[in-house]
């Protein structure tokens, strides 16, 4: 029997007491009567069933996008050795005890979840309970089976399972717990309980078909304990009611784990590398409460709330890596997410958190015209719009953005933020008269300032040493920033390309072989030294180097976007740079990013005048093509 290449069909049906199936019994210290809502065929044996649910419980925001994650208070496997008897009893007898015929509990996890909208929802702590169908009876088990032609379940018993089998989870059931008086978030369906149910065919795979064989190894059932208040449901349940639509996701989402399981299914991209989920998700929700209030206040024409959540998101990022990336000895800061249903905004902890010495430098729109392209593509980029800027000034973060016009949200901005937004064109090809390793501002063509409240200095030196650059959607500038980051000593860099750039042309992936500029070895002084280690090590393994970048997408990295990314991670490491990849929790799509904080060694040894030579050479090339021209800043800043 062949293997399936993709998911079976997802077959769900409704499955009322009348359809000749058994519902789960209960002997709870109160009586509780069980409904069945819907179920549908699983293509995939129980041990894949236990891997489904436990994803399941430790990921429910995967399955609601009102929940914002679960916190773990407990976790006792009820066999186990670890497993204290006290643990045990606290977990399984509040709430009320269920005992299920034909089950025995194997493991218990007592979870909080956490909402999304802390403002609106509740937290909510749950009881999941673990059960197998294996009832141990001396050396020997039986197991609960359905016969799948008549739907019905039965006992049959199997001699001499091994311990570890005996313990394969293939139930699990939810049970909230409420304090007197206290009412179900929205996000939790209305029951008191929720059980997640497999039953396996009275028919097993033979040892030859394949562990994938498209046969339905067995059935799913999703069945409810409805609250005592509530009237007794139609039979079967109405497919329109919401009971019913939420077990439906549901079983749907344990119908997809579980055939991932069974498959070896892995994530290609993999979030919170550098900056921890939950502290990224807790100070996201008390940035996000306090610039909400710019989505109706956005005076640029584009998506607001995109642009406003997307920005948070990344000063979110920027000041938690910034956090850890300079800290000495720092206290980890938590932050209340969920008391009393409302984020605390008051308190400003990372007021004093580590930062850039240099503080930060937002590269807008500050762009050299390098083809025609260059004006049908500055009349989309969002970068310039200077919310990242005001978001970071606010919470007192020094730096400055620049942009190559004014943009109508900066004269809205209170005046902290203003001084901050600089009408600036940036020419990198200056560089290379300069004596000094040092990036002077020479970009700029304004040498007064306007009449508006933003600055127009040639005067101000952004590059200074230490300072961390941020390339947002940066388009032309992308590939500059790591060469920039080099020239002025940077303490490093975060670039999150769209548009793919060349230095001074569109980069397409047949341009790498042909042209010299993206060689990263224009020059003959640094054709001698491409067999250091650093290189060397990027030859010999460039599959794992790859690896690293955390790209996802198709598995080949051959698309264009994806072989961009590549080339920005080698050009960062022939600039010095080790490479750190991130994929951002922003509301975009290009939501990869590149960073640059920490400089490789040769032989144990810094040496930063290498890269800088490197840097200057490609410029030198640039210099040489003609092709690069700098942009002319607009408005009245042009005027000048």
């Amino acid at each position: 029997m062949t293997q399936p290449t993709v998911r079976p069909q997802f077959l769900p049906s409704p499955c009322g007491t009348s359809a000749g199936r058994a519902s789960l019994q209960t002997s709870c210290t109160a009586a509780e009567i069980w409904t069945p809502i819907i179920s549908c065929p699983a293509p995939f044996a129980t041990e894949f069933f236990e891997k489904a649910v436990e994803q399941l419980v430790h990921h429910p925001e995967y399955n609601s996008t009102l929940i914002l994650r679960s916190e773990t208070l407990s976790d006792v496997r009820i066999l186990s050795e670890d497993g204290r008897e006290e643990d045990v009893k606290i977990l399984l007898e509040t709430p009320p005890r269920c005992d299920l015929g034909g089950y025995r509990p194997v493991r218990a996890i007592r979870r909080r979840l956490l909402p999304r909208r802390p403002g609106r929802d509740g937290s909510l702590e749950q009881t999941c309970v673990f059960y197998t169908d294996a009832v141990t009876t001396g050396t020997e088990v039986e197991k609960v089976y359905v016969d799948p032609q008549e739907g019905k379940h039965s006992t049959i018993p199997a001699c001499h399972y091994e311990d570890e089998q005996e313990n394969i989870a293939s139930l699990l059931v939810l049970t909230p717990t409420l304090k007197l008086g206290e009412a179900l978030p929205y996000y939790h369906p209305a029951v008191r309980r929720l059980a997640v149910r497999y039953v396996r065919n009275a028919r097993e795979l033979s040892g030859d078909e394949p562990e994938t064989a498209t046969l339905s190894c067995g059935m799913l059932f999703i069945e409810a304990v409805l609250p005592r208040s509530e009237p007794a449901p139609p039979d079967p349940p109405d497919p329109n009611s919401r009971l019913y639509r939420t077990c439906l996701a549901l079983l749907d989402t344990v119908h997809r784990y579980g055939w991932g399981a069974l498959t070896h299914y892995r994530k290609r991209v993999h979030h919170d590398m550098l900056v921890s989920r939950e502290t990224y998700q807790d100070l996201y929700l008390v940035l996000r409460e306090r610039y909400k209030h710019l989505v109706s206040q956005w005076k640029e024409a584009t998506d607001p709330a995109k642009h406003v959540f997307e920005d948070v998101g990344i000063a979110t990022f920027l000041m938690l890596f910034w956090k850890a990336t300079y800290a000495s000895d720092n206290t980890s800061v938590e932050f209340d997410v969920d008391r009393g249903g409302a984020t605390d905004t008051s308190t400003m902890p990372w007021k004093n958190w580590p930062r850039p010495s240099g503080g930060f430098l937002d590269l807008g729109y500050a762009s050299p015209i390098l083809t025609p392209f260059s004006e049908r593509l500055s009349a989309f980029n969002r970068c310039g719009n200077g919310l990242l800027v005001h978001i970071l000034v606010s919470e007192g973060y020094a730096g400055h953005g620049i942009d190559v016009r004014a943009r109508q949200s900066w004269f809205h901005y209170p005046e902290a933020t203003r001084v901050a937004l600089h009408v600036y064109s940036l020419d990198p090809t200056c560089c290379i008269h300069q004596d000094s390793s040092r990036v002077e501002p020479e970009g700029s063509i304004t040498d007064s300032k306007s009449s508006d409240d933003t600055n127009n200095d040639a005067e101000t030196d952004f590059f200074t040493p230490g300072v961390f650059l941020i390339g947002n959607h940066a388009d032309e500038l992308t590939p500059w920033i790591p060469v920039l980051a080099t020239l002025c000593d940077a303490a490093g860099y975060l670039s999150i390309p769209c548009c793919a750039w060349g230095f001074d042309e569109r980069f397409t992936r047949s341009s790498i072989s042909t042209s010299s500029l993206l060689s990263f070895s224009p020059g003959s002084s640094l054709q001698d030294l491409s067999s250091t280690v650093l290189e060397k090590e990027d030859t010999d393994d460039q599959s794992a180097f790859i690896e690293t970048l955390n790209l996802g997408a198709e598995g080949t990295h051959t698309s264009q976007y994806s072989v961009y990314r590549i080339w920005l991670a080698r050009l960062s490491q022939w600039m010095g740079w080790k490479v750190e990849c991130e994929v951002l929790r922003i509301p975009s799509t290009r939501n990869w990013g590149i960073i640059g904080r920490e400089r490789s060694r040769i032989d144990g040894h810094e040496d930063g005048e290498l890269y800088k030579e490197r840097a200057r050479e490609i410029i030198g090339e640039v210099v040489r093509r003609g092709v690069f021209k700098t942009r002319k800043p607009e408005g009245k800043a042009g005027d000048h």
